[in-house]
C-alpha cells in the first residue's frame, strides 16, 4: 500500500491493470453468455431448416409408403459427420425409425414429445455426450388423415428427433470466443499503453517537475523554475508556479535586504540597542551591544536578556533591581535607569539604559516590545575625559603661549639691560633689582610649561612618567587654591624614583582631579597629605585630607559616573573620579578608596613601577 500511494504513476498503472482485468472478466461473460446463445439460435435455425427439408422428404415417403426409403434417407442423415443419431418417434414417444438400430424401440421422455413447437435443447445421449437435439413435430395434414385420422383426434403423427455433436459447437464456440478476446485484449492493451504514455508524457512527467521544483522551494532553492511546453492547462499551472516563484524570491529579497538595512542601520548606532519582547527573549542587538556583551550575533538573538547583561538564569528580582521590561509592561511608559551589566571576559561595566514600548501586530494580534538603548558609561568617561583634556589644552595653551611669549621678550631685554649695567657699573642695588625681576620671570616661564605639560594631548605610546615630578608639578598650579581655601599641603616621597610608564598628561590630569576632589571635601580648610612609596614593583600613591569624609552608604557609588555630593555645595558633572579610575585602570593600574565621615577620606593610587630593564633592552 505504501508503493501504491507513493507515486501518481503507480496508482496509474495498478488502476490501469484493475480496471483492465474487470473489463476483461466482463467483456467475458457477456461475450460468452451472448455467443453461446446466438450460436444455439443460429444452430437451431439450421437444424429447422434441415429438419425442415428432412421433414418433408420424410412425409413425402410416408405418404408413399416408401419405407424403405424412409429408412434410408434417416440412415444416410445419421452418417453426417455433426449428427449423431436421427430417431423417428410415434406420438407415444415410441422410436419407430433410427440411423442406428440400437436406437429403435426405445420410448422416449414424455417431455420430448410433448407440444406441437419445433425446438432444440442440448442435453446428453444415451451415451452420455453432450448433444444438441433438435425435436419437430410432424403434424397430421389433410392428406394424412386417411390412415392417422382427423387433426381434432391426431394433431401430431409423429416426431422427428436429430442429435447435433454438440461437442464440436462447443470447440468452435471457444476457440471464436479466445480468438476475438485475444484480438479485444490487445487493442485494450496498445489503447492502455497508448494512454499510458500520454499520461506519463503529458501528465506524470509535468507534475513529478512540479513536486520536485516545489521541494526544491521549500528547500530555499528559490530560483528553482519548471520548464514548460505548449498552452495547455498543466503548462499554464507550471507557469503559475514560475510566477510564483519569481516573486517569492523577489520579496525575500527585498525582505532580506530590509532586514539588512534595519540591521546596518541599529549597527550604525554607537550606543548598544536590543529588542526584547515579552517572554524576555532578545529579537535584535546591534554590534554595539555584542561588543558590550561579548557575545556573537548569532549568540544574542533568541536568547534571554538577563542571561545577556547579568549573567543569570532567570529574570532580575524585582526588588533588587529595576527590570525595564517589568516596568513597562506595568506602566507603558519610557523610562531611563542605571545598571551594573555583565561584560563576558572584559569584566563588568556601568551602563545608562534608555528603554521605551514599541507596538507591533504580529498574527494578527497585538504585542509590545521594549527598545533598550544602552550607553556604556565608561565610554562616555573617556570621551568626557578627552574633551575636558582637549578643551583644557587649548585653553591652556593659549594662555601660556600668551604668556610665555611676552615674558621671554622680558627676559631678552633684562640681560640686555643687566650686561649694560654692569658694562656701565651701575650701583650693586640696581643688579640686585634687575636679578630679582630675571628669577620672577624663569619662575613664571616654569609654570607656563607646568601648565602646557599638563595640557598636552594623550601620547599613543607611553612615556616613562616620575610620578613624584607631577604631584610636586600639580601643587606648584594649585598653591594659591590652597591658600585661598585655607588648605596644607604636604608631601612625602622616598628616595627612590616612583615612576611608571604611562601618558604624562594623563597621570597630571589623574593627580590634578584627586588634589581637587580633596579641596572640594574641605570647604572650612584642612589639610591634604600626599604620599607615594614603592612595594613589590607597585608605585603606591595615597592622598588623604581631613575633610568631611564620604558617608558608609555613598562610599560604593563614588566612582560610577555623574554621582556627585560636593562638600562644598557646588553642583559638579560626577566625572571626576570615574575618569580617573578609567586612567588608572587602563595602565593595569586600581584606585580605591576609604573614608570616615566626619574625619576624612584617602584614595589609594597603584600602579605598576616601569621595568628599566625592559624598555633599555
Amino acid at each position: 500500500m505504501s508503493w501504491f500511494g507513493k507515486s501518481l504513476n503507480h496508482k496509474f498503472t495498478i488502476a490501469t491493470i484493475a480496471g483492465f482485468l474487470t473489463s476483461s472478466v466482463v467483456f467475458l461473460v457477456l461475450f460468452f453468455g451472448f455467443y453461446n446463445n446466438e450460436l444455439e439460435r443460429e444452430k437451431a435455425q439450421a437444424a429447422r431448416d434441415v429438419n425442415l427439408l428432412l421433414q418433408s422428404s420424410l412425409e413425402n415417403a410416408m405418404l408413399k409408403r416408401d419405407l424403405d426409403g424412409l429408412i434410408t434417407i434417416v440412415r444416410r442423415l445419421g452418417e453426417h459427420p455433426n449428427i449423431k443419431a436421427v430417431m423417428i418417434a410415434n406420438p407415444a414417444g415410441k422410436v419407430r425409425f433410427a440411423s442406428r438400430p440400437d436406437l429403435e424401440g426405445q420410448v422416449l421422455d414424455h417431455e420430448m414429445v410433448q407440444g406441437l413447437q419445433a425446438r432444440t435443447r442440448f442435453m446428453q445421449d444415451e451415451s452420455g455426450r453432450e448433444v444438441l437435439r433438435s425435436i419437430n413435430p410432424v403434424h397430421n395434414r389433410e392428406a394424412c388423415q386417411v390412415c392417422h385420422g382427423p387433426v381434432e383426434k391426431q394433431p401430431v403423427n409423429g416426431i422427428l428427433l436429430v442429435d447435433y455433436d454438440a461437442t464440436s459447437m462447443r470447440h468452435q464456440a471457444r476457440n471464436t470466443t479466445l480468438a476475438l478476446m485475444g484480438a479485444g485484449s490487445l487493442i485494450v492493451v496498445i489503447n492502455l499503453l497508448g494512454g499510458w504514455w500520454f499520461i506519463r508524457r503529458f501528465i506524470l512527467k509535468p507534475v513529478a517537475a512540479l513536486d520536485k521544483a516545489s521541494k526544491d522551494l521549500a528547500k530555499g532553492k528559490l530560483d528553482t523554475r519548471v520548464p514548460t511546453r505548449g498552452d495547455d492547462e498543466l503548462a499554464s499551472l507550471g507557469n503559475s508556479f514560475n510566477q510564483m516563484a519569481e516573486n517569492l524570491q523577489q520579496q525575500t529579497r527585498e525582505l532580506q535586504e530590509s532586514h539588512t538595512f534595519l540591521q546596518a542601520l541599529v549597527d550604525a548606532i554607537p550606543d548598544g540597542v536590543r529588542i526584547i519582547d515579552d517572554d524576555y527573549n532578545m529579537l535584535l542587538v546591534n554590534q554595539s551591544f555584542r561588543k558590550q556583551s561579548g557575545c556573537s550575533a548569532h549568540a544574542c538573538v533568541g536568547e534571554k536578556c538577563y542571561r545577556a547583561a547579568h549573567n543569570l538564569d532567570s529574570p532580575c528580582p524585582a526588588d533588587l533591581l529595576t527590570c525595564p521590561l517589568e516596568e513597562i509592561r506595568r506602566d507603558a511608559k519610557p523610562l531611563k535607569v542605571i545598571h551594573h551589566h555583565s561584560s563576558g571576559e572584559d569584566g563588568d561595566l556601568d551602563v545608562e539604559i534608555y528603554a521605551a514600548p514599541m507596538r507591533i501586530v504580529k498574527d494578527g494580534k497585538e504585542m509590545t516590545l521594549v527598545v533598550e538603548s544602552i550607553r556604556d558609561l565608561s565610554q562616555q568617561v573617556r570621551f568626557t575625559h578627552e574633551q575636558r583634556l582637549s578643551e583644557l589644552g587649548r585653553l591652556a595653551a593659549g594662555v601660556a603661549h600668551e604668556i610665555y611669549n611676552p615674558l621671554s621678550s622680558m627676559k631678552l631685554a633684562l640681560h640686555s639691560l643687566l650686561r649694560s649695567v654692569i658694562r656701565e657699573g651701575q650701583p650693586e642695588e640696581v643688579t640686585n633689582y634687575l636679578d630679582v625681576v630675571e628669577q620672577e620671570m624663569d619662575q613664571c616661564i616654569h609654570i607656563t610649561d607646568r601648565l602646557l605639560r599638563l595640557s598636552a594631548a594623550p601620547m599613543e605610546q607611553k612615556e616613562l612618567v616620575d610620578m613624584q615630578e607631577v604631584v610636586e608639578d600639580t601643587l606648584s598650579l594649585l598653591k594659591w587654591d590652597a591658600e585661598q581655601a585655607s588648605i596644607q599641603l604636604a608631601v612625602d616621597f622616598p628616595e627612590t624614583p616612583l615612576r611608571v610608564f604611562a601618558s604624562g598628561s594623563e597621570m597630571r590630569m589623574l593627580v590634578l582631579n584627586l588634589i581637587q576632589n580633596a579641596f572640594h571635601a574641605m570647604p572650612n580648610g584642612g589639610t591634604m597629605h600626599i604620599s607615594g612609596e614603592l612595594n613589590e614593583h607597585k608605585v603606591i600613591l595615597r592622598f588623604e585630607d581631613t575633610g568631611v569624609g564620604i558617608p558608609d552608604e555613598e562610599l560604593p557609588y563614588i566612582f560610577m559616573p555623574f554621582f556627585s555630593r560636593r562638600a562644598d555645595g557646588v553642583s559638579g558633572t560626577g566625572l571626576g573620579l570615574s575618569i580617573s579610575r578609567t586612567i588608572v585602570e587602563t595602565y593595569g593600574g586600581a584606585l580605591t578608596a576609604t573614608s570616615e565621615e566626619g574625619k576624612g577620606s584617602c584614595f589609594t593610587v597603584i600602579v605598576p613601577e616601569a621595568d628599566i630593564d625592559a624598555l633599555t633592552e
